[in-house]
């Protein structure tokens, strides 16, 4: 992973731990994506992408399974970073069946830099 800062660009201190966790994730795996969500309860579920013969997961679909998994009630934001254009509106959908409408989608680069901000 490279050594630069995570991008200011995110709103606040808890933005910047979800791009972080999400960040590290991929690097860790090696993964096309990494992505970290947090809970209604301030918990964090972070996951990479699983390209697997027998399964095809987004790393979001991952960190919202993670957090549904473990009985989470809803969620307040999901960071990605991802090489990709947009954020897939699969990814987005799976935000909105678990938590509704309205949950902050940040997508960045490789580098933590958000590229833009979603929502769900």
């Amino acid at each position: 992973m490279p050594d630069q800062p995570i991008s200011s660009d995110a709103d606040n201190a808890e933005d910047r731990k979800l791009l972080t966790l999400a960040r590290s994730t991929r690097a860790r795996t090696r993964a096309a994506e990494g992505a970290c969500v947090r809970d209604l309860d301030g918990r964090t579920y972070a996951g990479a992408a699983v390209d697997l013969p027998s399964l095809q997961l987004s790393a979001v679909a991952l960190a919202v399974a993670m957090a549904s998994s473990s009985a989470a009630a809803g969620l307040e934001a999901v960071a990605v970073v991802t090489d990709a254009e947009t954020v897939d509106e699969r990814d987005l959908a799976v935000v909105r069946d678990f938590a509704g409408a309205g949950v902050p989608v940040l997508r960045a680069d490789a580098r933590g830099q958000v590229q833009e901000t979603l929502t769900s």
